[in-house]
């Protein structure tokens, strides 16, 4: 068959396959969080069975941090869309005056025209403010379907000894498609809990500058901070845009530019300094790769596919890349190291 019809036909069924699977995220959307969640307490269950401890404990015990996360989070973010919605109106007089100040700025330099103004007076943080509340509203509606992410939690945890045996059994028959799932499994977990560490870190140290430079509402900032540690590229973005406006309403342009620049000397250190030495190659996705990943799953799935974007993209790797034998140029191109290809071709070559 033609390479064309064969990559015509791969891309329709994935546009057809993510198309079912944004008609249904509601489901989707809590099986995946679960599916992460369970992956993520994994290793204290298996220290439980280490330790022999009783059966009923490696349920118990996971089930019961995964349900303080799941918990912990629909308690933050009610907290938060609740004081987004009493913040934005008392700033509205704050806001008047920098859009009064900056048209005579404007004036003075003789750029005052009425394109300026009229672009100066569509001007409104309370679209940043929505922004916020809709990105909160959207993982809280994932989070409001508690039943089901902790029957999901709970079945997964009770099938995790059997799916063990399982892919015990089937290592001998399909050892590449095993070692996928492993593989993923174990990137997963890297990327989270090195992730959340260092999330932990620039948080505090954000809630720390907020509070020197006077800023309302500083842990909730550094929670906002936390959570977008998990989205790709643009999530500081997403976390330094309320406090820098709050700085710029509160302060002026001295106290928005302090945030800014303490945001980005601390994202720089920790995140672009630290953090890759510990994470090293466990994403195994090229910057383009984690671009279009962020993109393609907060289009599919909306705020949760932000989140969880990196895992689910390995998940797909794992599924359709490292389980083929002949798919190491395609591990290769995703992410963006030639090594793996080069040590099988390595492998491959005749011995002389």
């Amino acid at each position: 068959m033609p390479r064309v019809l064969v990559l015509l036909g791969c891309s329709a069924g994935a546009v057809i396959t993510l198309a079912g699977v944004k008609e249904v995220r509601s489901i989707v959307g809590p099986v995946l969080l679960a599916l992460v969640l369970v992956l993520a307490v994994s290793p204290v269950r298996t220290w439980l069975g280490r330790r022999g401890a009783p059966g009923w404990t490696l349920v118990a015990v996971p089930l019961t941090i995964v349900l303080l996360v799941l918990f912990g989070m629909v308690a933050i973010l009610t907290v938060a869309v609740a004081q987004l919605a009493a913040l934005a109106p008392t700033y509205s007089r704050q806001f008047t005056q920098l859009v009064v100040g900056a048209q005579d700025l404007a004036g003075r330099l003789g750029i005052g025209t009425q394109q300026m103004n009229e672009a100066i007076r569509t001007l409104d943080p309370g679209k940043v403010f929505q922004f916020l509340q809709g990105f909160a509203s959207g993982l809280l509606g994932v989070f409001s379907s508690l039943v089901l992410i902790v029957v999901l939690v709970l079945a997964m945890c009770l099938d995790t000894q059997a799916v063990s045996r399982v892919l015990a059994m089937g290592r001998a028959r399909r050892p590449e498609f095993v070692g996928a799932l492993e593989n993923f499994a174990q990137k997963t977990r890297r990327y989270l809990v090195v992730s959340t560490v260092f999330g932990l870190i620039c948080a505090a140290l954000d809630v720390g500058a907020l509070w020197l430079l006077g800023v309302p509402l500083p842990l909730l900032w550094g929670v906002l901070a936390l959570i977008t540690n998990y989205i790709p590229n643009i999530g500081f973005v997403i976390g330094l845009v309320p406090p820098a406006l709050l700085g710029l309403l509160e302060g002026g342009p001295r106290t928005m530019l302090l945030v800014i620049v303490s945001y980005m000397a601390i994202n720089f250190v920790v995140q672009s300094l630290v953090q890759p030495k510990f994470l090293g190659d466990a994403v195994g996705l090229s910057t383009t790769m984690t671009m279009l990943s962020l993109i393609l799953w907060a289009f599919v799935l909306g705020p949760l596919g932000a989140l969880l974007a990196i895992p689910l993209s390995l998940l797909v790797r794992a599924l359709l890349v490292d389980s083929d034998p002949d798919g190491d140029w395609a591990a290769a191109l995703i992410s963006g190291d030639s090594s793996p290809a080069e040590s099988t071709d390595k492998k491959a070559a005749p011995v002389r």
